[in-house]
This record gives structure tokens, sequence and C-alpha cells, in this order.
């Protein structure tokens, strides 16, 4: 009987050790044509990353609301945004390995049942341990979709010029996600409740679960037993927990208390002790050579270092519009609608840039030109005009991303084995974790210093803010040109066209 089913096999392979065949090997031949259904597979897939993406910021203009109601303290507060953030980024690689050996398929599916329980639960929360334990849930459950779905998409979409446009669409959805939940949470929040933006979820949900079993087959099993590296898959998720722990109190507690440094300290001893232990293990979580791929190394590097620039510059950019400029929480959100703009002109653009020009140029290019932007604003006025001083700015920025990002992803996951896209994809989505929390710690403490010595110097307190934010947004231009430097060095001419991703098995007819 045909079957248009994706068969996604768990395959786990040391350098030592060959294929396993599996139970459906018989039925499964290579470079055959494509899944007629990828187009709505993929459709099923963003939806549920811009769900991921818009609970990333959403939460951030209902927070007065949720202290409001369940009491909290400005500290504990915090956390609400911490849990997430913290459970995302340090499960994120052992969620994408879970997607290499134990199926793409069934790590979504649970990553995303997972997190609609918990955004059930967190839309019902009584009490402040309720709502952050909710949280962690949540993320939790992203840590095991996001990987999943990135891999699912580069094993569905083998022809390169294929490969990158699901991927602009995959990287200009998600990107609006973040900009759609400033939107969002303003609205929610002051004409229903800030419990609704949680709710929303559960009908993405919904349709995940539902839809997807339908388009895609069941992971196939293999014959032989797979081994678990339990102690790597320990010691890598310890690791990643205690340094994005550690860099999101750094504000807190000060870059040289003793809290932050020993913190810092633990994360890199836990790591090491990663290294070690998967240089020696039979059936390593992660297997060492995987980073010697100079072109996917440098990307995976580049992806924390645009994401540090971008989460500073993006908190900092909305206080200047609320503290400075007066907006609104909505009207903030709606400031915003410029970046979407750009971002859908960025991926779009790049996507039919890559084929011809290639990864590296466009690369260097993006990155460039959110140095661009982020030097843009840090010209900032005190007395702004939106359409003169702010819109460009965005705009530039926006597309400076879009090609970045883009192309950041074509290079982490261009050559890479068919067995070990997940990996790929857990390692660059925890760079942008990783990213993300250092870039927030970072700039906002060079704002906040720089601020803080104006005052003392008799300045005005907008004065300080918007000269502190200058100089964070300056030198997140310089952390972007940096970057630029390093691709064009270490990025090889990667061109989609010429080089074809692993070939994806499939199963054609079922008996």
């Amino acid at each position: 009987m045909a079957n248009d089913l994706v068969e996604l096999p768990p395959i786990v392979r040391s350098p030592s050790t060959p294929h396993p065949r599996t139970e459906d090997s018989a039925r499964v031949r290579t470079g055959s044509a494509p899944d007629p259904r990828r187009w709505r597979i993929l459709a099923v897939l963003c939806l549920v990353e811009f769900m991921l993406l818009l609970d990333d910021t959403v939460i951030n203009i209902a927070l007065p609301a949720i202290q409001h109601d369940l009491g909290f303290s400005e500290a504990n507060l915090a956390w609400v945004v911490n849990a997430y953030v913290l459970v995302f980024g340090g499960f994120l690689l052992l969620g994408g390995r879970c997607a290499d050996l134990f199926g793409r398929r069934r790590m979504f599916l649970a990553g995303a049942t997972l997190f609609g329980i918990a955004s059930l639960t967190n839309g019902l929360a009584t009490d402040q341990a309720m709502l952050i334990a909710s949280r962690a849930a949540q993320g939790l459950g992203a840590a095991l979709v996001s990987p999943a779905a990135l891999a699912l998409i580069a094993a569905l979409f083998r022809d390169p010029g294929e490969r990158t446009r699901a991927l602009g669409i995959w990287g200009g959805l998600t990107a609006a996600g973040g900009t759609t939940g400033v939107l969002l949470s303003g609205l929610i929040t002051d004409t229903i409740s800030w419990r609704w933006i949680f709710f929303i979820n559960l009908p993405v949900v919904l349709v995940a679960v539902t839809v997807l079993p339908r388009l895609v087959g069941k992971d196939a099993r293999p014959r032989r037993r797979v081994g678990f590296d339990l102690p790597g898959a320990a010691l890598v998720t310890a690791g990643l927990t205690v340094l994005v722990y550690s860099l999101l109190l750094a504000p807190q507690h000060g870059w040289s208390a003793p809290r932050t440094l020993g913190g810092l300290g633990l994360a890199l001893a836990l790591l090491v002790a990663f290294g070690f232990v998967e240089a020696r293990a039979p059936r390593p979580l992660v297997r060492l050579g995987f980073f010697r791929n100079r072109s996917v190394a440098t990307a995976d590097a580049l992806q924390l270092v645009l994401s540090a620039a971008l989460f500073g510059v993006f908190f900092l950019l909305t206080l200047y519009l609320q503290q400075v400029l007066g907006y609104s929480p909505l009207r903030s959100g709606v400031a915003y609608l410029g970046f979407f703009a750009g971002i859908f002109v960025g991926f779009g653009s790049a996507s039919q840039l890559i084929p011809r020009v290639g990864v590296r140029p466009l690369l260097v290019g993006g990155l460039l030109l959110t140095a661009g932007g982020l030097l843009w604003f840090s010209h900032l006025p005190v007395q702004a005009a939106y359409w003169s001083d702010i819109f460009p700015g965005m705009i530039i920025l926006a597309v400076g991303l879009g090609w970045s990002f883009l192309t950041i992803t074509t290079a982490a996951m261009t050559g890479v084995d068919e067995d070990e896209l997940g990996l790929a994809s857990g390692v660059l989505n925890a760079g942008a974790q990783i990213g993300g929390a250092l870039g927030l710690s970072v700039l906002v403490a060079i704002a906040t210093t720089r601020g803080a010595h104006l005052l003392a110097a008799g300045a005005d307190p907008l004065v300080a803010q918007v000269h502190g934010s200058r100089l964070a947004f300056a030198v997140g231009a310089a952390i972007c040109t940096v970057g630029a430097a390093g691709a064009a060095l270490f990025i090889g001419r990667l061109k989609p066209a010429e080089l074809p991703g692993p070939a994806l098995p499939r199963v054609d007819e079922e008996v």
C-alpha cells in the first residue's frame, strides 16, 4: 500500500561502528523524490516555533500584573522569566541529541505536549511556586521541541535550494514571534488577563500534536539496543544550566562577586569534565569530532555572539521607548512593527541570495548591516522622533539580522551527518540562549555603569540613561564587526547549490 509518510530513523554511530540496520531497511531507499507533504509539515513546525519565540517575550510586559495578582517580590519576579530561560538553555543540547537517538517525531510530540500542559498550569497558577515550576516545565518542553523541529526541516528538505527557502520561512516566522509577543502581551494584559498569554498556546499545541502524526511517520527503531551516555548527559546539562544561571544573576550580584565567579568556574569545570568523558565514552552523547568542521563551529560561535548583541539591545531599546520617550507598553509593541517588516525582508532576500553568492559573503554583509543598525542607535537623542530617529535603525538592524541568522543556520546545518542533525540544532539553539543571557548581563551592565557615572557627575537621569544605552549599542556594534571578521576568516566557501545536505531515507511502500 502506498505511503507518503516520512520515516526518520534515529541512527547512532560512533566512528568505528557501522550504521545499524532498522526493521524497515529492506523497504528503505535513498535519493527518492521529496516528500509531497514537506511544506505542510514545515507549516506546523513553524507555527510551534513561532509560539516558543513568542513565549520568550510575551511575558515581559505582563510582569507587573503578575506581580500584583500573585504577590511577587521584585527579586522573585525575575524567576518568572529566568526559570524558562534557565531550563530551556540548559537542556537544549541534551534535547537535540535525544532527537537523534530516540526519534525527532517522538521528541517533538513529547516536548509539545509538555509545553501545552505547562502553559495550562501557568494560566491556572494560584501561587508563585506553581507559576515558576510551570515556567520551568515550559522551558523543558521547548528544549525538546526546538532542536527536533529544526532537525526535521533539515532532513525533509534535502534539495539545497528548497532547504534554504524552508529555513528562510522558518527564520522569518520564528523571528516574528518575538516581536509579536511584545505586541500581544500589552494587548492581552490590558484587555483580558495576563493568564491568557499562556492559554493562547493551547490551540497551537493541539493543532501540532493532532496534525503532525498524520504527516510524519513513526520513528523506526534500530535492531540493536541504543546505548545512552548518561554521565555525559548529566555533565553537559549541569554545566550549561550552571552557566546560564550564573549569567542571569551576574547583573544582580556583580561580575566580580564570589557567587558569580564561583558559578562560572563550576560551569567551566563541568564542561571540561564533559569533554574528558566524551573522549573516552564508547557511544558519546556528543562526538568531539563534530566540532572539527570549521564552518559549523564558527557558525555556532557566531550564533552566540549575535544573540548576545540582539538580546541586550532589545532590552535597552524597550526601556528607551518606555522610560525615556514615554511610550505605553502597547505603543512600544507597535513601534517594533518596523523591525517585524524588516526581518521578513532580510530572511526573504537572504533565501534568494544564498544560492547565488554563497554563505560567507552574505553572512559578512549581514553582520556588518547589524553593526550599522546598532551604530545608528548609538546616536539616539533624549528627544527622538520615531520615523526619523528609530525606524531607520530598526530596518537596518532587522535586515542585517535576517541575513545573519539565516546564513548562520545554513552553515551550521550544511554537511552535518543525517544522524547528527538534532545535535547540530541543539548546539545552535544553545548558543542563542547562552548568548542571550550573556548579552543581557554584559550590555545592561555596561549601560548601567555608564549611567551611574554620569549621575554621580550631576547629569540628568534621562540623559544618563540614554548615554549608558548608547555606549552599550556601540559595544554591540563592535561585537558584530568582530563577528564579521571571524566569518570572513573561518567560514568556508559554502554554496548550498554545490554542497547538498545529507540524504534522508524514505519509506515508499508499506506491506
